[in-house]
Protein backbone atom coordinates (compact mmCIF):
# COMPACT_ATOMS: atom_id res chain seq x y z
CA UNK A 1 0.00 0.00 0.00
CA UNK A 2 2.67 2.43 0.86
CA UNK A 3 4.48 1.79 -2.57
CA UNK A 4 1.44 3.26 -4.50
CA UNK A 5 0.11 5.78 -2.28
CA UNK A 6 4.29 7.17 -2.98
CA UNK A 7 3.60 6.28 -6.89
CA UNK A 8 0.33 8.78 -7.01
CA UNK A 9 1.87 11.35 -4.41
CA UNK A 10 5.12 11.47 -6.72
CA UNK A 11 3.38 10.97 -10.06
CA UNK A 12 0.78 14.07 -8.49
CA UNK A 13 3.36 16.31 -7.51
CA UNK A 14 5.98 16.04 -10.83
CA UNK A 15 3.20 16.12 -12.98
CA UNK A 16 1.98 19.31 -11.55
CA UNK A 17 5.61 20.55 -11.35
CA UNK A 18 6.59 19.64 -15.02
CA UNK A 19 3.34 21.45 -16.12
CA UNK A 20 4.26 24.39 -14.16
CA UNK A 21 7.20 24.98 -15.64
CA UNK A 22 5.31 24.83 -18.99
CA UNK A 23 3.26 28.16 -18.06
CA UNK A 24 6.66 29.69 -17.01
CA UNK A 25 8.25 28.80 -20.02
CA UNK A 26 5.12 29.57 -22.42
CA UNK A 27 4.22 26.34 -23.85
CA UNK A 28 1.65 25.01 -25.39
CA UNK A 29 -0.77 22.30 -24.80
CA UNK A 30 1.36 19.49 -26.41
CA UNK A 31 4.44 20.66 -24.33
CA UNK A 32 2.10 20.63 -21.43
CA UNK A 33 1.84 17.52 -21.74
CA UNK A 34 5.43 16.33 -22.73
CA UNK A 35 6.60 17.96 -19.57
CA UNK A 36 4.18 16.47 -17.05
CA UNK A 37 4.85 13.28 -18.52
CA UNK A 38 8.46 13.34 -18.57
CA UNK A 39 8.75 15.25 -14.93
CA UNK A 40 6.38 11.89 -13.47
CA UNK A 41 7.83 9.35 -15.33
CA UNK A 42 11.42 10.36 -16.37
CA UNK A 43 12.92 9.21 -13.12
CA UNK A 44 11.74 5.88 -12.92
CA UNK A 45 12.37 5.08 -16.91
CA UNK A 46 16.03 6.46 -16.05
CA UNK A 47 16.30 3.76 -12.90
CA UNK A 48 14.56 0.79 -14.77
CA UNK A 49 17.45 1.21 -17.98
CA UNK A 50 20.36 1.78 -15.30
CA UNK A 51 19.42 -1.13 -13.13
CA UNK A 52 18.36 -3.67 -15.60
CA UNK A 53 14.23 -3.71 -15.27
CA UNK A 54 12.70 -4.05 -18.52
CA UNK A 55 11.70 -0.36 -19.70
CA UNK A 56 8.22 -1.92 -20.93
CA UNK A 57 7.08 -2.16 -17.05
CA UNK A 58 6.98 2.00 -17.11
CA UNK A 59 3.99 1.57 -19.87
CA UNK A 60 2.07 -1.03 -17.36
CA UNK A 61 1.68 1.79 -14.95
CA UNK A 62 -2.14 2.75 -16.89
CA UNK A 63 -3.81 4.07 -14.08
CA UNK A 64 -0.91 6.44 -13.70
CA UNK A 65 -0.74 7.56 -16.84
CA UNK A 66 -4.57 8.44 -15.97
CA UNK A 67 -3.85 10.43 -13.61
CA UNK A 68 -1.00 12.01 -15.04
CA UNK A 69 -3.04 13.35 -17.68
CA UNK A 70 -6.07 14.29 -15.50
CA UNK A 71 -3.90 16.35 -13.38
CA UNK A 72 -1.94 17.77 -16.25
CA UNK A 73 -5.57 18.98 -18.09
CA UNK A 74 -6.29 20.08 -15.12
CA UNK A 75 -3.40 22.88 -14.10
CA UNK A 76 -3.58 23.54 -17.97
CA UNK A 77 -7.11 24.85 -17.78
CA UNK A 78 -7.16 26.50 -13.90
CA UNK A 79 -4.43 28.99 -15.16
CA UNK A 80 -5.57 31.39 -12.11
CA UNK A 81 -5.01 29.10 -9.57
CA UNK A 82 -1.23 30.07 -9.90
CA UNK A 83 -1.29 33.31 -10.48
CA UNK A 84 0.83 34.97 -7.64
CA UNK A 85 2.87 32.05 -6.70
CA UNK A 86 3.66 30.01 -9.26
CA UNK A 87 7.33 29.91 -7.98
CA UNK A 88 6.96 28.67 -4.59
CA UNK A 89 3.92 26.09 -6.07
CA UNK A 90 6.62 24.56 -8.41
CA UNK A 91 9.36 24.69 -5.90
CA UNK A 92 6.82 22.64 -3.12
CA UNK A 93 5.48 20.28 -5.95
CA UNK A 94 9.24 19.43 -7.06
CA UNK A 95 10.44 19.04 -3.58
CA UNK A 96 7.38 16.45 -2.76
CA UNK A 97 7.85 14.72 -5.80
CA UNK A 98 11.37 14.49 -5.57
CA UNK A 99 10.97 13.49 -2.08
CA UNK A 100 8.06 10.18 -2.47
CA UNK A 101 10.35 9.21 -5.19
CA UNK A 102 13.68 8.99 -3.87
CA UNK A 103 12.32 7.22 -1.08
CA UNK A 104 10.47 4.54 -3.34
CA UNK A 105 13.86 4.26 -5.67
CA UNK A 106 15.57 3.58 -2.37
CA UNK A 107 13.24 0.86 -1.92
CA UNK A 108 13.27 -0.60 -5.04
CA UNK A 109 16.67 -1.25 -4.84
CA UNK A 110 16.54 -2.73 -1.11
CA UNK A 111 13.87 -5.38 -2.95
CA UNK A 112 17.07 -6.99 -4.17
CA UNK A 113 19.55 -6.24 -1.76
CA UNK A 114 21.59 -3.66 -3.74
CA UNK A 115 24.56 -2.21 -1.71
CA UNK A 116 24.18 0.96 -0.27
CA UNK A 117 25.69 3.04 -2.78
CA UNK A 118 23.62 1.73 -4.96
CA UNK A 119 20.28 2.11 -2.89
CA UNK A 120 21.41 6.09 -2.49
CA UNK A 121 22.16 6.47 -6.00
CA UNK A 122 18.74 4.84 -7.00
CA UNK A 123 16.90 7.35 -4.70
CA UNK A 124 19.12 10.23 -6.75
CA UNK A 125 18.35 8.90 -10.07
CA UNK A 126 14.34 8.35 -9.38
CA UNK A 127 13.96 11.44 -7.00
CA UNK A 128 15.76 13.52 -9.24
CA UNK A 129 15.52 11.95 -13.14
CA UNK A 130 12.44 13.19 -14.03
CA UNK A 131 12.74 16.85 -12.94
CA UNK A 132 16.73 16.76 -15.13
CA UNK A 133 14.99 15.42 -18.46
CA UNK A 134 11.67 18.37 -17.27
CA UNK A 135 15.20 21.09 -17.08
CA UNK A 136 16.82 19.70 -20.39
CA UNK A 137 13.28 19.95 -22.49
CA UNK A 138 12.44 23.23 -20.96
CA UNK A 139 16.10 24.37 -22.29
CA UNK A 140 17.02 24.88 -18.72
CA UNK A 141 20.11 24.19 -16.61
CA UNK A 142 18.97 21.06 -15.09
CA UNK A 143 17.97 22.16 -11.17
CA UNK A 144 20.28 19.03 -9.42
CA UNK A 145 23.45 20.37 -10.46
CA UNK A 146 22.82 24.27 -9.43
CA UNK A 147 19.81 24.77 -7.57
CA UNK A 148 20.05 25.30 -3.54
CA UNK A 149 20.35 21.70 -1.91
CA UNK A 150 18.76 19.02 -3.97
CA UNK A 151 20.08 15.93 -4.73
CA UNK A 152 20.90 15.70 -1.13
CA UNK A 153 17.97 15.10 0.44
CA UNK A 154 17.35 12.56 -2.27
CA UNK A 155 20.60 11.20 -1.42
CA UNK A 156 19.47 11.33 2.60
CA UNK A 157 16.57 9.03 1.72
CA UNK A 158 18.85 6.62 0.53
CA UNK A 159 20.62 6.35 3.21
CA UNK A 160 18.46 6.61 5.72
CA UNK A 161 16.77 3.55 3.71
CA UNK A 162 19.38 1.82 3.08
CA UNK A 163 20.81 1.62 6.50
CA UNK A 164 18.15 0.35 7.66
CA UNK A 165 16.54 3.44 9.57
CA UNK A 166 12.91 3.56 8.09
CA UNK A 167 11.25 -0.02 9.33
CA UNK A 168 7.41 1.35 8.80
CA UNK A 169 4.98 2.86 6.98
CA UNK A 170 5.07 6.03 9.82
CA UNK A 171 8.31 6.07 9.66
CA UNK A 172 8.17 6.42 5.43
CA UNK A 173 5.81 9.38 6.04
CA UNK A 174 7.99 10.86 8.29
CA UNK A 175 11.11 10.71 5.94
CA UNK A 176 8.69 11.65 3.31
CA UNK A 177 8.05 15.39 5.41
CA UNK A 178 11.33 15.71 6.27
CA UNK A 179 12.75 16.05 2.84
CA UNK A 180 9.74 18.31 1.82
CA UNK A 181 10.38 20.82 4.20
CA UNK A 182 14.29 20.38 3.60
CA UNK A 183 14.21 21.20 0.24
CA UNK A 184 11.65 23.81 0.69
CA UNK A 185 13.87 25.35 3.52
CA UNK A 186 16.92 25.13 1.50
CA UNK A 187 15.22 27.59 -1.33
CA UNK A 188 13.97 29.79 0.90
CA UNK A 189 17.15 30.20 3.16
CA UNK A 190 19.09 29.78 -0.14
CA UNK A 191 21.47 26.91 1.18
CA UNK A 192 23.78 25.88 -1.46
CA UNK A 193 26.63 23.79 -1.41
CA UNK A 194 30.26 24.69 -2.12
CA UNK A 195 31.01 25.80 -5.62
CA UNK A 196 34.33 25.98 -7.66
CA UNK A 197 34.80 29.99 -8.85
CA UNK A 198 37.39 29.90 -11.00
CA UNK A 199 39.59 32.40 -11.45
Amino acid sequence: MTWEILSIIGTIAFAISGTLIAIEEDFDLFGFYILGFTTAFGGGLIRNLLIGVPVQNIWMQSSLFKIAFFVITLVFFLPNIWKGHLRSSIVFFDAVGLAAFAIQGANFAMSFDAPLISVTLAAILTGSGGGMLRDIFAGRRPMIFHSEIYAIWAASAGLAIGLGLIKTSFLTYLLLTIIVLLRVASVHFDWNLPRYFYR
